[in-house]
């Protein structure tokens, strides 16, 4: 769970650089598996979950200098993501059966020095549980916003650092945020990012057509709830490995399919307070379903 709390901070600071327009919408399903305790053992529960992401960046003003080197620019990012589950058993009592995150923000990006950029953002998101939409209050908003510093090392290596300041916990609480973006191109590919989640893939371009990939990742979604008069999150995050084949549709168009597993989803509530964050610091596991086949496919546009 503290890994994704980190992402949500991350990905409402960081998401794609606003000085590139993009958008993408993906569709993933992870089969229904077993539903262990936090023992690890089987509670007789079963769930599987379908999710689709959508989101885009667009630039609304940029400004670059004679030779056409970026200046300045500020954009707008936007990103949701819709989560199904069927549970059978204890999975059933326990966890939700669709959560809804939905988030916009604005952006700034600008140079300070030769290998220096700060990257600054102001946002707000929806988490909540879907199926009682029509219940929604303020306490299902999380506002955000932060500074990072980026330095540019390499061409294709980007490392820096900040901090963020959000409401998950239901008031102002300052957070540390990290940003790395690694891409190794031409026939053999390898990329490493930890902006919106956390992503690793290596591959190689085929033809112009089509590109084959080994990728790992891990994602999550939350939602803001209350149980018992107690303000609580419940917090869903999986882990993804697998084959991916990608389909180069044009300039700026492609189709990655992913097939694999899921080897590690958790599903949990937990206290919406900085205590209950670091409360369970010392277990080696959270609820969670075990190892299921995992399929995803996706459409990436650039313009």
């Amino acid at each position: 769970m503290k890994y994704l709390v980190g992402s949500f901070i991350l990905a409402a600071l960081t998401g794609s650089q606003p000085v590139m327009a993009q958008a993408f919408l993906k569709a993933e399903y992870m089969s229904a598996t077993n539903f262990r305790d936090v023992d690890n053992n089987k509670t007789g529960g079963k769930g599987d979950a379908k999710v689709v992401q959508a989101g885009f960046n667009i630039p609304i003003v940029a400004k670059t200098d004679e030779h056409d080197k970026l200046i300045s620019a500020w954009g707008i990012t936007c990103g949701g993501s819709y989560t199904t589950m069927n549970n059978d058993g204890l999975a059933a009592e326990i966890n939700l059966s669709s959560i809804l995150d939905v988030q916009i923000g604005l952006m700034h990006t600008r140079p300070i020095s030769e290998k220096w950029s700060l990257i600054a953002s102001v946002g707000i998101g929806i988490y909540t549980d879907a199926g009682k939409f029509s219940k929604f209050s303020f306490k299902d908003l999380m506002g955000n916003g932060g500074v990072l510093f980026v330095c540019h090392l390499k061409e294709n290596l980007d490392l820096g650092g900040g901090i963020m300041l959000n409401s998950t916990f239901g008031y102002p609480m300052v957070f540390p945020a990290f940003y790395l973006n690694w891409i190794l191109t031409g026939r053999y590919t390898v990329e490493i990012s930890m902006v919106s989640a956390i992503e690793m893939s290596c591959g190689m371009r085929l033809n112009k057509l089509f590109n084959l990939k080994l990728i790992a990742s891990m994602d999550g979604m939350l939602a803001f709830t209350e149980q018992d008069n107690k303000k609580q999150m419940f917090t869903q995050q999986y882990i993804v490995a697998g084959l991916q084949p990608e389909f180069v549709l044009g300039k700026n168009l492609t189709l990655p399919v992913t097939l694999g597993v899921s080897p590690y989803r958790t599903a949990f509530y937990t206290d919406r307070t900085l205590k209950a964050f670091f409360k369970d610091t010392g277990k080696d596991f959270d609820p969670h379903f075990s190892l299921s086949p995992y399929i995803s496919a996706a459409i990436k546009y650039g313009f």
